[in-house]
């Protein structure tokens, strides 16, 4: 969310957007967050059930593959579309599209609180905090923030509360309505035969991409680790044997890149498409956006299965 804004301030002058805000939905909204639990909120949920904090560094291989492979894929689209531009505009788009302004940041008591706002979460992961402490601190931090940066910066970063509120609307709907659907899994998941790693990538990704990810993992972690003999309420517990870190791992991937596959399977993905619309840009139907991520996305994840999850 720090830097949809920034991102579509240097590409206001392009005629054709929407690529653009796919494919940092994909890898800024969602892949590129695997290294941390700060990156993610299913990782965030890990660390405080005990997956060690740099456990998520040892997954820079699929990061690595994934990652690089979208900016690969992105540079190759964007430079046809760039191209097409250039034809159809009949300008040296490279040139006008240049920055005319120096890269400034204002603001920069934000940092401070953005600092305080992970150190909140890291430290309640550490010291397990009672319930309320750490969410009382993230919004002192929010608070602070709306009202000691000048109005001003808000303006010019066209800032309001309505994806927001669009998003909060959203995500209630699901977490009313995914409850039973989980419930299920829990009850019936040794009918499911779940053994393989590949199994949980695949299945934890699926309801990722349909239901919110971050209780997807819990879902599926607590299913893997029941598959090794770990504790449920210790998933740190899953990393004493080899399998048990791949299945960890495994769904970890899963829940993180497949929350890319639709609007809805992360937050920040229909907020940063309500963003972008009420900067004019035409974003693609909830269908189209899936066209993207089915020609993109799932073949690369069928790449990912077969180098890290096929055992």
């Amino acid at each position: 969310m720090l830097l949809i804004r920034p991102f579509l301030r240097a590409n206001h002058l392009r005629r054709h957007r929407a690529h653009l805000i796919v494919f940092f939905i994909f890898i800024v909204s969602n892949t590129a967050g695997l290294l941390t639990p700060l990156g993610d909120p299913p990782l965030f949920l890990g660390f405080l059930r005990g997956v060690p904090f740099q456990f998520t560094l040892r997954l820079f291989p699929q990061w690595g593959l994934v990652v690089g492979s979208l900016l690969m894929l992105f540079n190759i689209y964007d430079q046809f579309v760039f191209t097409r531009e250039e034809i159809e505009t009949h300008r040296a788009l490279a040139e006008i599209v240049q920055a005319r302004h120096p890269l400034q940041i204002q603001g920069k008591r934000n940092f401070l609180y953005l600092l305080g706002v992970m150190l909140a979460a890291v430290l309640n992961g550490y010291f397990a905090w009672p319930r309320g402490v750490q969410e009382a601190m993230m919004i002192t931090m929010a608070r602070l923030s709306w009202y000691t940066t000048p109005r001003s910066i808000h303006r010019e970063n066209h800032f309001h509360f309505s994806p927001i509120v669009e998003v909060a609307a959203l995500f209630l709907g699901i977490f009313v309505t995914m409850v039973p659907a989980l419930e299920i899994l829990n009850a019936r998941a040794s009918a499911f035969d779940l053994k393989a790693p590949w199994h949980f990538f695949w299945l934890s990704g699926a309801l990722s991409s349909v239901l919110d990810n971050a209780p997807t993992y819990l879902t599926f972690t607590a299913m893997a680790s029941g598959l090794v003999g770990a504790s449920v309420e210790n998933l740190g517990s899953m990393l004493r044997s080899g399998l048990g870190e791949t299945l960890l791992a495994a769904v970890s991937c899963g829940s993180v890149f497949m929350g890319a596959n639709t609007y809805i399977g992360n937050g920040p993905n229909f907020m940063v498409k309500s963003i972008a619309e009420a900067q004019g840009i035409k974003m693609p139907s909830f269908g189209g956006y899936m066209v993207y991520s089915g020609l993109i996305l799932i073949p690369l994840f069928i790449i990912v299965t077969f180098v890290f999850f096929r055992g």
